[in-house]
């Protein structure tokens, strides 16, 4: 039977990324608009140690899972990433909740950007704000306001439907001049800057601390762009998975630069009062608004790398759970002239959309949604690596982290545990816990995810031939109902 009498495409992803286009995937994605946003109320929270404390724990944390992620991704170098190593590890049900959670991690941060967007434009354009249309949790949402997120949304979009190697080409660019805007900052701190502004260091209890912490996953996901878009990536799978931990790395120096520059431009009282703290610290060193419209333009460049590249790793994780008949077909289909899954990018591209509509609330709101999807994501690919690890010892793994012994294993169990205590902190009675609103988005998003759990295939065992036995699943599906019809 051919692929078009069965409903299948008979097209595969294009192989098309480099390494570094690879990296600048995975870099790009961590590095968005958050620290833009939420470095001056870091520093206010924390102190500037603190702050920098916790973006080590956090770094460290992801790290950890980084090294996970690499082997596995050497092993199986498949689209979906996390979608094919939870359904050889432990099966389609739980490969399902796996997905759907990191999907959940991947579109909250696309609707962050599309809020985020605006956000920054209005700071050089502050005319933007024009057409009032209603209220939400004390912010005035605008017309003009939320079209400039829905224009963004709809280029995106439109560029990842266009080619996965056009999509990497504009964040190749991207992230050239995000580069070059850093390498300012510390420039402009190391000449202009005053350690005396960096006081206090720390703040009392630890409160501030965790302040910092949970906003982690959140600023870190990214770096599994890289495993999601393995099937496109034209580099041994050994490279494939080193780029993993090199991108974290590159993310946590990052993170830390801009909180130690930030603080050591203006005191803690300026910082409290300006209105985007590292663009006002930034044009503040060199005396200029015109540098401080720089570095929201270096914002607004890692709101796009990011967008573009969660946009894309959200795609080819649906694409993988309708390519293995967990969601409905329709979301499986590649654009035939230039097969990418193009419906998937269309559902995502609507659903961020509508966040501008929802006003500049939304940024915290999504922040704090996404986080624990993005952690139960985390958590599953650490317990998948130890089961793997005992189940198939014999697995090819181009990249084994720690050896063939017990180190291994150690360096997934240590994955396992701070995983789950990471989020432990996101629970009511934390000094960090999440108020109604991101449960909320949260719970929506899993209701939404209970009605396609049933639609997962039953009767599949774990191991190398799961995908193979749940695709033979799939394929009768679709026969009986082609017969049927």
């Amino acid at each position: 039977m051919s692929s078009k009498e069965s409903g299948q495409q008979p097209v595969k992803l294009a192989k098309t990324l480099t390494n570094i286009d690879a990296l600048a995937l995975g870099f790009g994605a961590m590095i968005g608009f958050g620290w833009v946003v939420l470095t001056g109320g870091w520093i206010q929270e924390a102190g500037t140690m603190g702050a920098v404390a916790a973006i080590v724990v956090g770094g460290a944390i992801m790290a950890v899972v980084g090294l996970v992620y690499s082997e596995l991704t050497s092993a199986m170098p498949l689209a979906g990433g996390v979608h094919q190593y939870v359904l050889r590890g432990l099966g389609p049900r739980f490969a399902f909740i796996g997905s759907w959670a990191l999907v959940g991690g991947y579109v909250t941060i696309v609707a962050f950007e599309a809020v985020a967007f605006p956000r920054t434009v209005a700071y050089i354009f502050p005319e933007i704000n024009a057409l009032p249309m209603w209220d939400i949790a004390g912010d005035t949402v605008h017309l003009t306001w939320a079209l400039i997120g829905v224009a963004g949304a709809l280029v995106i979009t439109w560029l990842n439907v266009r080619g996965v190697k056009q999509a990497s080409i504009a964040q190749n660019f991207t992230v050239i001049f995000l580069i070059v805007v850093g390498i300012l900052m510390i420039f402009g701190s190391a000449t202009r800057g005053d350690a005396g502004n960096m006081e206090p260091f720390f703040t009392p209890g630890t409160a501030g601390f965790f302040t910092v912490l949970i906003a982690i996953p959140f600023l870190f996901i990214g770096f599994d762009v890289i495993p999601q878009s393995a099937e496109e990536v034209n580099v041994p799978a050994r490279k494939i998975g080193r780029l993993v931990i090199i991108s974290v790395a590159m993310a946590t120096i990052w993170y830390i630069m801009v909180v130690v520059t930030t603080s050591s431009a203006m005191s803690g009282d300026e910082l409290a009062q300006a209105d985007i703290a590292v663009a006002d610290a930034f044009g503040s060193l060199f005396n200029s608004q015109l540098m401080a419209n720089i570095l929201i333009a270096g914002g607004i460049a890692g709101i796009l790398t990011s967008w573009n590249s969660l946009m894309l790793g959200a795609s080819r994780l649906v694409y993988s759970m309708a390519r293995t008949g967990m969601l409905p077909a329709w979301f499986g289909q590649l654009h035939p002239k230039y097969r990418t899954p193009a419906n998937a990018l269309y559902f995502i591209g609507g659903l961020s959309l509508l966040a501008p509509f929802f006003g500049e609330n939304m940024l915290t709101w999504l922040v704090d949604s996404g986080a624990p999807s993005i952690i139960i994501a985390y958590f599953m690919v650490s317990v998948i690596f130890i089961v793997l690890r005992r189940r198939d010892p014999g697995m090819d793994r181009p990249l084994r982290i720690g050896g063939k012994g017990r180190g291994g294993e150690l360096i997934g169990w240590t994955a396992t545990v701070l995983t789950g205590a990471l989020f432990s902190v996101y629970l009511p009675g934390m000094p960090s816990a999440l108020d109604w609103q991101p449960w909320l988005i949260f719970a929506i998003w899993w209701g939404i995810g209970a009605l396609f759990f049933f639609r997962v295939p039953t009767g599949v065992k774990p191991g190398p031939n799961a995908g193979d036995e749940v695709l033979a699943i799939v394929e009768n599906r679709r026969q009986a109902k082609t017969d049927r019809a």
